[in-house]
């Protein structure tokens, strides 16, 4: 039986026709366990789940939230940080905190850092308990040299989940690389 991690590296280095294969446990955010592996597709296209296949999308309502989330979570974290953000722009739901967050994410990893914290702003606004839109919020913060705002988020992450969880540990680890510099 292949280990977890041996599953997803195996499925990250995968390429099918018009797409990558990238395992969406190794993405943040998924709030799933599971070793589920998500196609990336190609620029200008997003996987639909319902067809199996990589599809152009040009408007909104081509595609459910759920499948705009998931591909553009993928498109984030493959720093294809502006095909993220046009397909997040195509959802519905404006208001879920999932879409908010990868804008936030998208916009900040483009240098846009306060673009990216209005958005965080407004994912916790929906869901005050969103830990990893916290985490984010804490590295936006280090980006823009307040650590005080940083370990507040911490703070945060702390209250709801503990020292245990991954966002804890992931902001931890970014508070403890930029005190180390």
């Amino acid at each position: 039986m292949l280990t977890q991690s041996l599953k997803i590296t195996l499925a990250a280095s995968m390429v099918i026709g018009g797409m990558s294969v990238a395992g969406s446990a190794l993405a943040a955010g998924s709030g799933s366990s599971n070793a589920t592996v998500t196609p990336t597709c190609k620029k200008g296209l997003a996987w639909d789940k319902k067809k199996k296949k990589c599809v152009k999308v040009e408007q909104s309502g081509q595609l459910d939230d759920n499948n705009l989330f998931e591909a553009a979570r993928d498109l984030a974290y493959n720093k294809r940080y502006d095909e993220a953000i046009n397909l997040l722009n195509l959802a519905q739901n404006q208001d879920d905190p999932r879409i908010l967050n990868f804008l936030g994410y998208s916009h900040r990893k483009l240098g846009m850092v306060e673009k990216g914290l209005t958005y965080y702003t407004a994912a916790l606004k929906e869901d005050p308990d969103y830990t990893l839109v916290m985490e984010y919020m804490g590295e936006a913060f280090l980006q823009l040299g307040q650590v005080d705002k940083a370990r507040e988020q911490l703070a945060e992450i702390e209250k709801r989940c503990g020292t245990d969880c991954r966002e804890y540990a992931m902001l931890q680890t970014e508070i403890d690389r930029y005190m180390a510099q």
